[in-house]
């Protein structure tokens, strides 16, 4: 019953790339939106890896430390398949000190190291920058157009990551919901609720898109304001949609849960109609005591650059807000295959 597809904003794009050749091709760099005060029992180290995913190297700094591996924090799981800059907090007692150069081998270098009171935890980070090289790119004065187009903004898509491969998380949170699984590891549980939600908000922005209301307020819209989770209603402002225009605010969608719709009037028999086909879905997810919450429709990429480094080959960079996705920004500018993943098949 899972269709993934996404709809395009701009249309299809003509120009066709190659992403993640190797994890050089893909870099990521987390930022935080704070310094560590430089005191307190956790040590926060800024890492480097490369090919190695968020979780195994939290792994190995528990056991090169000899704690517990709830004594690890990080803010988000960065990609696998890719060069990544992110922190990582270890709980040492303060005096004891460890040779930093004797962790991680080739694939991860420790950056830097500085004290801090709290735990890093999961989501406390601002964003990420992204810079993107695109091999055996086509089409690239059509490429390089859209690079513009989308300044202001593209679909705040959930990507394919979110529903794991072949949309596997998708059919285990149904499973869930209809009792045919049972998951006990609380983490995988909640990844497959999670891709449910995801799902959901997915087919809600497909929906405007396809009614050409995609930047559009209705009567009863939820608007979210940008850089925040701070939403309120729709009113009659002369300046809202100016506002809407600017960046200034977004548009929401809903993040499934109990409780009445955030949204009102037609902006709510919109979303219903949208979702009707998933009621029992809808529904599922209710009885497991989910709160409604919103996320924005819209996704504004920040230093927004595009060059091209050889023949056939382009840098793009750009940031992010935590949450977001890279490839919903690259799917707007052209169809790209994952040369990382097609390897893992082959």
């Amino acid at each position: 019953m899972f269709d993934s597809a996404c709809e395009w904003l701009l249309g299809e794009p003509p120009s066709t790339a190659i992403i993640r050749s190797c994890p050089e091709d893909f870099q990521v760099f987390e930022q935080l939106p704070f310094e560590p005060d430089g005191e307190g029992e956790h040590l926060f180290l800024h890492i480097r890896k490369r090919g190695e995913n968020t979780d195994w190297v939290a792994r190995q700094l528990a056991n090169f430390c000899q704690i517990s591996p709830r004594d690890v924090g990080y803010a988000g799981k960065k990609d696998r398949h890719a060069v990544t800059e992110q922190w990582f907090s270890v709980r040492l007692p303060i005096g004891r000190t460890l040779n930093w150069s004797l962790f991680g081998g080739d694939s991860i270098d420790v950056l830097h190291s500085c004290r801090h009171s709290r735990k890093l935890r999961l989501g406390a980070l601002s964003g990420n920058r992204f810079v993107i090289r695109l091999r055996d790119l086509t089409e690239p004065e059509a490429f390089v157009e859209r690079v513009e187009k989308i300044r202001q903004g593209v679909p705040n898509f959930f990507g394919e990551q979110r529903f794991g491969n072949a949309g596997g998380n998708l059919d285990k949170g149904l499973a869930l919901l209809e009792g045919r699984l049972r998951e006990r590891q609380r983490h995988k549980k909640g990844l497959y609720i999670s891709a449910l939600r995801s799902w959901l908000f997915n087919q809600v922005i497909n929906a405007r898109l396809r009614q050409e209301i995609w930047d559009r307020i209705l009567p009863g819209d939820v608007l979210m304001l940008d850089g925040s989770q701070s939403c309120f209603m729709a009113d009659d402002a002369p300046d809202l949609m100016a506002r809407l225009q600017r960046g200034d605010v977004h548009l929401t969608g809903p993040m499934w849960g109990c409780g009445q719709l955030m949204t009102r009037d037609e902006a709510a028999v919109f979303e219903q109609a949208a979702l009707a086909p998933a009621q029992a879905i809808c529904q599922g997810l209710e009885s497991l005591g989910l709160n409604q919450e919103r996320r924005a429709l819209r996704l504004i990429p920040k230093a927004l650059a595009a060059r091209e480094a050889s023949e056939g080959q382009w840098i793009l960079e750009f940031e992010l807000p935590s949450g977001a996705f890279a490839t919903s920004v690259l799917r707007e500018l052209c169809q790209w295959q994952n040369a990382a993943a097609s390897a893992e098949v082959n």
